[in-house]
């Protein structure tokens, strides 16, 4: 059975999926035509519904629950591991400064993207660019720019940053502003749903539930060789070194990826509660988000 797989180069993602795409297990009587992408590129596909199987952000999904169910494994949940809003500038930004603020993030249909309207719901200057632009954007873009207000020494320039880069930020000069999962988990009491698998409906549930047993698997080969990284994973971040690398996979990977389980659809579904009251939501009738 041959079927399309689509996820994002990020060490997290390649960790999970190196021993499937790469035979180190036995994948049986499946053939999977692998694509790696940007995740907002990714979302964008999964409204089209283009892949069979595929790694995207919760707000795509749940744009998209009519064809994609979730998988109980390959997800990026948990604590400590939302987006990070950044400034060129050194101290507080009153939200009002934030609100006045060009906002440059990751891509409409990202989780950030959600995170960010929920910390933020009046600021709405937002610029899309993939996320390993936007960095850069915040340092030159900060230079052009001109002061917020009369009284205010910050440049009216922010970020929201994901994957490797709230590892690196710093030493570019950046500075956090907020970090938005604990905004998150502060107010929500709740983890950070980040991105999920997602495999099409009308694929048979005795295939699916071999798919994702087959990511299970991948991950527990994966975990079983770790901290061994992986040349597939070396190949997919050039430009990371092997802490980074260590340091993304250590924070992304963790027992929700191996299993949703309960708490992880309760956090799913308090995400989803969210989604649809800032998007004023009416979702068609499915029989279940879960598989």
């Amino acid at each position: 059975m041959k079927l399309t797989l689509g996820f994002s180069p990020c060490p997290n993602d390649t960790f999970i999926f190196d021993a499937l795409v790469n035979k180190k297990i036995d994948i049986g009587e499946f053939e999977f035509d692998v694509v790696l992408e940007d995740i907002e590129t990714l979302n964008q596909w999964a409204l089209q519904g283009r892949l069979d199987i595929t790694k995207l952000s919760f707000p795509a999904f749940f744009q998209s629950v009519d064809h994609y169910i979730l998988l109980n494994s390959g997800s990026a949940l948990g604590k400590g591991v939302g987006p990070i809003l950044i400034s060129k500038e050194k101290g507080q930004y009153p939200a009002l400064d934030v609100q006045n603020s060009a906002i440059a993030l990751p891509g409409e249909n990202t989780t950030a993207n959600l995170l960010f309207s929920f910390a933020y719901p009046e600021a709405n200057k937002k610029v899309f660019m993939r996320f390993d632009k936007i960095e850069d954007f915040v340092l030159h873009e900060s230079v052009k720019a001109s002061p917020i207000q009369d009284n205010s020494v910050h440049s009216g320039v922010l970020g929201v940053i994901i994957h490797e880069n709230r590892f690196t930020y710093q030493q570019k000069g950046l500075h956090k502003v907020v970090d938005l999962g604990e905004f998150w988990e502060e107010k929500m009491k709740s983890p950070v749903p980040l991105g999920a698998i997602a495999i099409k409906r009308e694929i048979e549930r005795s295939a699916s539930q071999k798919v994702n047993e087959l990511i299970k698997q991948s991950l527990e080969y994966a975990y079983a060789n770790y901290p061994l990284i992986t040349d597939f994973v070396k190949e997919n971040s050039k430009e990371m070194s092997e802490e980074v690398m260590r340091q993304h996979i250590g924070l992304y990977v963790n027992n929700y990826s191996l299993d949703l389980g309960a708490e992880g659809r309760q956090a799913i579904e308090t995400l989803r509660n969210v989604y649809k009251k800032m998007n004023c939501s009416n979702e068609s009738a499915i029989k279940s988000w879960f598989m």
